[in-house]
């Protein structure tokens, strides 16, 4: 089936007694034993599994074309309990460019258990240099955030594979629908659910996909199951519900994402785009390739440095001044002053949440906001 079908149908796991056509809310905790003991409704304790977190996981393995999923209660928590079934003394290696809430985890909570490179990831050629005895893990985000760089899935995974090394990639600026990371050869996907899956900024929430059922998956299960950081029945009722309407919303985010990219490509107050979909691009062949749309994400360089940057996110006015992405109203977020005073992302960007508004009229906001 297509992602379109797929999105609204893998997660209707069973047919429910009243006839519901969506799949109801089950809040109940615990579950009745068989006499045997056994547990034949197919849950016992809503930690480890409930009916609701059931079917989000199995449509986001469909969409992922995945062997199995685990979702967790916030993108953090997915990629910390990935982290966590790394041995101590691992060595892992991650992108110059990621999301600083990924970037702190490393460097605060595992900084006594993991070793870690943050080198840039687009240069294929020097990554081997950097593998060591101890080196267990390739991690990529692409597009990252918030350069959006784009890096050469296929051309990590031989390099991995060589080294019998796992390749984990966040692809959550991509969304299930923009991107397979697992068909170009990764052994496990993330995604923050927060964003595009659950696209109404009303929902936390986190994903790991894994391509085979491995016993390193089964350590990342165990940790979902038994540390317990798992999202409520009602949040995985609402990013199930999401989930429908997730390729619909993908389309309309990246058709407003080119056209506002364009635009502000040609401003004369725009030092700089990143875009993915624009051909000035440097890794835009490569996005193209393994990319089936190019999102809603984007970022700018303001002539005027970090004072400019502020009054344009402060002046526009349909552009909401907020942290996250991908829901259907547009942000914009001044980024370095996010991320603090060790941050390298330049003080002049502002990085772009493009939402669902007419294209006309996000326009006209950025116009005035520059003019």
């Amino acid at each position: 089936m297509k992602p379109e079908t797929l999105a609204i149908h893998s997660g209707n796991l069973y047919k429910s007694a009243t006839g519901d056509v969506t799949p109801p809310i089950n809040l109940s905790t615990t579950f009745f034993r068989d006499e045997d003991g056994g547990y034949s409704g197919g849950h016992m304790y809503s930690r480890v599994s409930n009916p609701n977190r059931s079917a989000l996981e199995k449509v986001l393995t469909d969409l992922e074309n995945g062997a199995d999923a685990c979702a967790f209660s916030s993108g953090n928590t997915a990629g910390m309990s990935l982290f966590q079934a790394l041995a101590p003394g691992s060595h892992i290696i991650a992108p110059d460019d990621m999301y600083w809430g990924f970037k702190k985890q490393l460097q605060s909570i595992f900084a006594d258990t993991l070793t870690i490179d943050f080198i840039d990831l687009t240069n294929i050629a020097g990554i081997s240099a950097y593998i060591k005895e101890n080196t267990v893990m390739i991690w990529v985000e692409t597009p990252s955030n918030p350069l959006l760089k784009i890096t050469d899935l296929a051309a990590i995974s031989k390099i991995a594979k060589a080294h019998d090394l796992l390749l984990a990639c966040d692809s959550t600026f991509a969304s299930p629908c923009l991107q397979k990371p697992i068909e170009l050869g990764a052994d496990i996907v993330m995604h923050s659910s927060t964003k595009y899956i659950g696209g109404h900024s009303d929902v936390l929430g986190g994903a790991l996909i894994t391509a085979k059922r491995t016993p390193f998956w089964e350590k990342v299960r165990n940790i979902q199951q038994i540390g317990g950081a798992v999202p409520s029945p009602f949040d995985c009722f609402l990013l199930l519900r999401s989930v429908k309407t997730l390729p619909y919303r993908m389309r309309g985010h990246c058709e407003n994402g080119m056209a506002l990219a364009t635009y502000l490509e040609k401003h004369p107050k725009v030092e700089a785009v990143f875009y993915p979909g624009l051909p000035a691009h440097p890794q835009h062949e490569i996005a193209k390739q393994q990319m089936s749309g190019f999102g809603g994400m984007l970022s700018i360089l303001v002539h005027g440095g970090a004072e400019e940057a502020r009054r344009v996110v402060n002046t526009v006015q349909l552009f909401a001044q907020a942290t996250s992405l991908g829901g259907v109203e547009s942000l914009i977020e001044h980024r370095a002053s996010v991320e603090g005073p060790d941050t390298k992302t330049p003080q002049n960007l502002i990085r772009i949440s493009v939402g669902l508004e007419h294209i006309d009229d996000l326009i006209e906001d950025f116009k005035q906001a520059l003019d």
